[in-house]
């Protein structure tokens, strides 16, 4: 859409689309203040759940309105669409999907959403500015802006480590950034679960913020089985959408993991009765949770340091049901940004494909690049090549590998940190490792499979010639029709360095 195109359609859906409703004027910030990335907004709404969500998400004050100076200040505006004339029907969620526009101006700092009241669209500091927006500032000024969780990984010995991941939706990022590891002696302590941005510091290692203050985290699925953290983190103060509700005033989604009292009946989120059984779902597959980061027991002790924490290592990740080995490691950093470039992984309900189509998506920004997405390639390798910079290693993961039978090959969760202790090994220099075409991956006995009968190493880590052929042609024409001549000479050499390795095999 041209910028006259766009002041057209604001022009066409905004005037007069809140009267009769309230205004709220949250003014923002991402980012613990005193940080040098921390960038503040200001959000117009006539929604209370944003509102509400809002304070959460974010730092919220009138101190974090510009005084004089409004370098960097973001400008955002949202409407449900939906003028009130009379009492609010009931139940109420209103917005206007014929009509819907969500707009990001970035030359302009100006971010404009209206006819929708889903999260995404309407809480406008989240994906609008602290990844669309903030990858334009990044590039401009150079640090980045990423979809990533970070975390911090102790081994027994006291040793810690910071590690920022990036992982399509539904592939385990909250549960891992919030894990128990069930290594003993191991602990892992989370920073984000979702967004990072990272600049390199004077000492060129690179440091990582969390610019939100809060969890907006997918429902269905999260129990004290797959994520106890998230469990306890949502048991106050916090907003549920989209989740059942019981007739005793809680709250029931799929895979919640405990069986309903006698007596209880439950609410879809339809509003219409629902009982066990019932063909459609209790809960929409893309419900959510929004909690305050004050409320996880696991939250980092420097999780608001306005420097950041500093990061000893990236991960990529997706899920890929087989050919992708449980872990390996880029050969280096421009290696590594060629495997961010190929990443691919089963469509989720928070895309807009149904079913278990295989998405390319590349850094898991694929829905929230703010940029010419080669260009974005570009940045990577700008910054890791750039005077004094220590960038970090790269692993790719897979925690989703089945055998054919269509059961899953590694029990996940916190066995986990048997990986994440394999990668912590890598960056101490001690981890065993053999080079396969694909990156480095874990030498026989190097990584800690002990307590797990029936999982075996040859079985993590398959090295089919014929598959990873099909990958790279399929990469090919993903990157001719997604890229053309902007994927960056450099991706490109790793993609036939990479065919030329299968060669040899």
């Amino acid at each position: 859409m041209s910028p006259d195109e766009l002041e057209r359609a604001i022009d066409d859906r905004f005037p007069g689309c809140m009267e009769g409703r309230t205004m709220y004027v949250i003014p923002f910030l991402m980012g613990p203040p005193g940080s040098p990335l921390a960038r503040a907004g200001l959000q117009l709404t006539d929604s209370a759940y944003v509102a509400a969500s809002m304070r959460i998400m974010t730092r919220v004050g009138a101190r974090f309105l510009p005084d004089g100076d409004e370098r960097g200040f973001v400008r955002c505006l949202h409407s449900v669409g939906r003028p009130r004339q009379g009492p609010p029907p009931v139940p109420s969620w209103p917005c206007d999907p014929q009509r819907t526009l969500i707009a990001h101006d970035a030359r302009n700092l100006r971010i404009v959403s209206y006819g929708s009241g889903y999260g995404g669209n309407s809480l406008l500091g989240k994906k609008s500015l602290a990844l669309r927006v903030a990858a334009c500032m990044a590039r401009d000024e150079g640090w980045m802006a990423e979809h990533m969780l970070i975390m911090g990984v102790q081994d027994p010995q006291g040793r810690k480590r910071y590690l920022a991941g990036a992982f399509p939706s539904a592939c385990g990022k909250t549960n891992l950034a919030m894990m128990r590891p069930a290594l003993p002696g191991w602990s892992v302590t989370c920073v984000g679960d979702d967004i990072a941005w990272m600049r390199f510091d004077s000492q060129g290692r690179l440091r990582a913020i969390n610019p939100e203050r809060g969890f907006f985290g997918v429902a269905p699925g999260t129990s004290e089985a797959t994520n106890p953290v998230a469990m306890a983190t949502i048991r106050r103060d916090t907003i549920f959408t989209n989740v059942g509700l019981t007739s005793s005033g809680d709250v029931y989604w799929e895979g919640i993991g405990h069986a309903l009292p006698p007596g209880v009946t439950v609410t879809s989120w339809r509003g219409q009765a629902w009982a066990p059984g019932h063909p459609e779902p209790c809960a929409h597959p893309n419900a959510r949770f929004c909690a305050p980061a004050s409320n996880c027991p696991s939250m980092d002790p420097a999780w608001e340091d306005p420097e950041g924490v500093p990061i000893d290592a990236i991960i990529l990740g997706g899920r890929r049901p087989n050919g992708v080995p449980l872990v390996f490691e880029a050969f280096n950093w421009r290696h590594g940004v060629f495997l961010g470039s190929a990443m691919r992984s089963e469509a989720t309900a928070a895309a807009e494909h149904k079913g278990r189509q295989l998405l390319h998506d590349p850094l898991a920004m694929r829905p929230f690049f703010g940029y010419n997405a080669g260009q974005h390639l570009q940045h990577w390798l700008d910054m890791g090549a750039r005077a004094g910079a220590r960038p970090p290693r790269i692993f790719h993961v897979n925690w989703f590998l089945r055998d054919q039978s269509g059961a899953f090959l590694w029990p996940g969760f916190g066995h986990n940190a048997r990986v994440l202790a394999w990668i912590c090994a890598r960056i101490g220099g001690e981890g065993g490792a053999v080079a396969s075409p694909i990156g480095m991956i874990p030498a026989e006995g190097a990584l800690d499979l002990r307590g797990l009968p029936g999982v075996r190493h040859r079985e993590l880590f398959p090295m089919d010639r014929g598959f990873w052929e099909r990958e790279c042609r399929e990469l090919r024409d993903f990157y001719e029709e997604n890229f053309g001549r902007h994927l960056p000479r450099e991706v490109l050499q790793e993609l036939e360095a990479l065919e030329g390795r299968l060669r040899k095999m």
